[in-house]
């Protein structure tokens, strides 16, 4: 009997083993809707990418806005620290300061979907890419903070430049980080911004990029947890290369464990372009035929 036993536990496994293979071969084979990569392009696994972000201070998740791959994922991120009995706090680009009373009263339950979108400037995609992580951040009652400028400072910004904001009132240097704000035209990003501006509005431009960067730097350090990282979901220009939100992190806590997740589309699963490797701890490919939101 012991031997038959013995015999059924082999076939078992050995069934076990070649229905991984042909899972692996027909993966292989199929469509792939993303591929993660290291900062060197190496290949990676999610569980590498959840890992790191269990030790990080401050996860930047860099995106393409339209990307419902990339907006998937950040969920699943969330989900998956959760699942490893970790409370990060989230923020995000697409939610302006100004706005944080209704997000609270939103993540309270104490206003309706229809009320959030009647009193806070939410983006035209907000509820098909953003509203889930919302919903999530209310379902587990974890933080959420709008972190980025109100945008017409931004606006502002350009029109006047950084040093203009100190005309501002009390109440809107509120929702603004610290005056004067540091500003390094030499670094690549606001360098690449003045050129792809041909020169129109001079440094004002990439001033108006600056002070969006700054804002959520801001709003990150203010609310960083103890024993949880803050998990930012951002446009990936705003956090690649360590530059924008990193910087400004790092002028304000030079200690920081900063994770930067950089976003890129391409038709190749298999291999990273060469120009985005190195841009963040982990570069997310995802298709670039894959459908957008918008």
């Amino acid at each position: 009997m012991k031997y038959i036993l013995s015999i059924c536990a082999l076939l078992f496994a050995l069934d076990g083993v070649a229905q991984a293979r042909a899972l692996s071969k027909a993966l292989a084979n199929s469509p792939r809707a993303y591929a993660l990569f290291d900062k060197v392009g190496k290949p990676v696994a999610w569980p590498d990418l959840v890992e790191a972000a269990r030790e990080a201070d401050v996860v930047l998740f860099g995106e393409y806005h339209d990307d419902p791959i990339m907006h998937w994922l950040q969920a699943e991120l969330i989900r998956d620290l959760l699942a490893a009995d970790i409370r990060p706090a989230l923020g995000a680009e697409m939610l302006e300061a100004d706005d944080q009373l209704v997000v609270d009263e939103f993540l309270a339950g104490w206003v309706s979907d229809d009320k959030l979108k009647a009193a806070a400037n939410l983006w035209s995609n907000h509820f098909t890419d953003y509203h889930p992580l919302l919903e999530l951040a209310k379902a587990h009652e974890l933080p959420f903070i709008a972190t980025n400028v109100p945008r017409r400072y931004a606006s502002y910004v350009y029109q006047h430049g950084l040093a203009s904001l100190q005309e501002l009132s009390e109440e809107a240097k509120a929702f603004l980080p610290p005056l004067p704000v540091p500003f390094d035209i030499t670094l690549p990003g606001y360098d690449a911004m003045l050129a792809m501006g041909g020169g129109h509005g001079g440094e004002t431009l990439p001033m108006a990029q600056a002070i969006k960067d700054a804002t959520m730097a801001h709003f990150i350090l203010s609310n960083l947890p103890k024993e949880a990282p803050f998990v930012h979901f951002n446009g990936a220009y705003h956090s690649q290369d360590g530059e924008g939100v990193g910087w400004y992190l790092h002028q304000g806590r030079s200690d920081l464990n900063i994770l930067t997740i950089h976003a890129h589309m391409q038709s190749d699963m298999a291999a990273p372009d060469e120009s985005e490797v190195g841009r963040g701890d982990f570069l997310l490919v995802t298709h670039e035929r894959m459908t957008r939101t918008h």
